[in-house]
C-alpha cells in the first residue's frame, strides 16, 4: 500500500493497533468539539499566492531557539510510544534526527531519557515536564534531562487535572503489565495518588529557571493574556497548544489562537504550535499567521505504528515534500517570505 498522504498512515494504524492503544491515542475529551475543530479551522483560511516569483532555488530551513532544523515541523510530547512500536520513543528520537528536526520528548515515555538521549546522539532534543505533587521527582528530571544535553524544557501548563476522554473510562484504560513510565517508576512508589500537583502557578517558572539553564517553552497557552505573563515570567518560547484537544473541549481551535497570541507577544518570545496538522499547506497557513514551527503529535503516533522509525521518517518526509510544495505554489522561495500577506479568512 502506496502511504501518499497522512490520512493512509491514520488509517493503518486505526485498523492494526489493538483498539484500546487507537482510543487512547485518538481520544479527545467530552464530545471531541475542540479536537476535531483543530483540523477543520485550517479550512476556513484560504491562501494569496503571488505568481511569477522565482522558486528554482528553495530554503524551507528555520531555527528554534537559534538552533536550525530541516523544516519547520517537530515532533511534539505525545506519551507511551511503545503502545505504537516496540522500540518506542526510541524510534522516534532516531526518525527525528535522520529528518533533522526537534523531538519533544514526554514525561511519560516508556523509555528513558538516558536511553531516547542515546538513540540519537548530538540531535535536537527537548524535554517535556509536568510538575509533580513530589517536586524532588520533577527537579532529577530536569536536572538529568539537562546533564543529557537536551536542550529545551518544555513545561505543559494545561493539565492541573485529566481531561475527560470517555473512551478511556468505558476501556478502563492503563498500560500492559510490560509498559512502564520509565523516567517515573520511583515517583509512583512515593505518590499513589495522582501524581500530577493541580496547585502550580506562573511563579513556579522562577522555580524552574533557578533549577536549569536551558531555555523554558511553556505549552498549553490559547489567550493574549496568558501568552503576556508567559513572556513577563521569563519564558523563551510558547507553544499554542489545546492538547490536541484532550484537555478543555470548547476551547478555540490552535490555529484560531495564535493570531491572538502572536499579536500578544510582537516578537519577543518565538510562538509555535501544535494540533491538527495534517498537510504540508497546513504548516504554510500557521507560518503565515505568525508561528515559527509546528509540532505534531498523532501523525507521529501513526508512523511509528506503520514501520516505527521508518513511518514516522514517512510521515515527517510527507510534511517535508509537501510544505516546499505549497512554499512554491504560494510564491515563497524561502521561509522569511511567508507573512500575514498570504492568508485571508474565509467563513465557510
Amino acid at each position: 500500500m502506496a502511504m501518499v498522504c497522512l490520512s493512509d498512515f491514520e488509517d493503518y494504524a486505526k485498523k492494526y493497533l489493538p483498539k484500546i492503544a487507537w482510543d487512547f491515542f485518538s481520544a479527545g475529551a467530552d464530545d471531541c468539539i475542540t479536537r476535531d475543530e483543530n483540523i477543520l479551522a485550517y479550512k476556513r483560511f484560504r491562501l494569496r499566492p503571488r505568481i511569477l516569483r522565482d522558486v528554482s532555488v528553495m530554503d524551507i530551513r528555520t531555527k528554534l531557539l537559534g538552533t536550525e532544523i530541516s523544516f519547520p515541523v517537530g515532533i511534539a510530547p505525545t506519551g507511551f510510544h511503545q503502545l505504537a512500536w516496540p522500540d518506542g520513543e526510541k524510534s522516534t528520537a532516531r526518525a527525528a534526527k535522520a529528518m533533522k528536526t526537534c523531538y519533544i520528548a514526554s514525561t511519560y515515555s516508556t523509555c528513558t531519557l538516558e536511553d531516547i538521549s542515546a538513540a540519537a546522539p548530538g540531535s535536537l532534543q527537548w524535554f517535556q515536564l509536568y510538575i509533580h505533587r513530589n517536586r524532588v521527582v520533577s527537579q532529577q528530571l530536569v536536572q538529568r534531562a539537562e546533564a543529557l544535553g537536551f536542550q529545551g524544557l518544555v513545561l505543559t501548563a494545561d493539565l492541573p487535572y485529566t481531561g475527560k476522554r470517555r473512551d478511556d473510562v468505558r476501556n478502563g484504560f492503563h498500560l500492559p503489565p510490560h509498559m512502564k513510565l520509565k523516567n517515573l517508576e520511583e515517583a509512583f512508589e512515593v505518590c499513589k495518588m495522582s501524581l500530577l500537583d493541580p496547585s502550580v502557578t506562573w511563579n513556579d517558572i522562577y522555580w524552574l529557571r533557578s533549577l536549569t539553564h536551558l531555555p523554558i517553552i511553556i505549552k498549553g497557552i490559547l489567550t493574549k493574556e496568558d501568552a503576556e505573563l508567559a513572556v513577563r515570567h521569563g519564558v523563551q518560547g510558547i507553544i499554542v497548544s489545546n492538547h490536541g484537544g484532550r484537555q478543555l473541549d470548547g476551547v478555540p481551535a490552535t490555529i484560531d489562537a495564535l493570531v491572538e497570541v502572536v499579536e500578544a507577544v510582537q516578537g519577543r518570545v518565538e510562538v509555535y504550535l501544535d494540533g491538527g496538522i495534517r498537510k504540508g499547506s497546513d504548516v504554510l497557513k500557521a507560518l503565515a499567521l505568525g508561528a515559527k514551527c509546528v509540532f505534531i503529535g498523532r501523525p507521529a503516533l501513526w508512523g511509528l505504528a506503520y514501520k516505527g522509525e521508518e513511518g514516522l521518517r514517512g510521515v515527517l518526509r510527507i510534511l517535508q515534500d509537501e510544505f516546499r510544495l505549497s512554499m512554491a505554489l504560494a510564491g515563497c522561495a524561502s521561509v522569511s517570505e511567508i507573512g500575514r500577506h498570504l492568508v485571508q479568512f474565509s467563513k465557510l
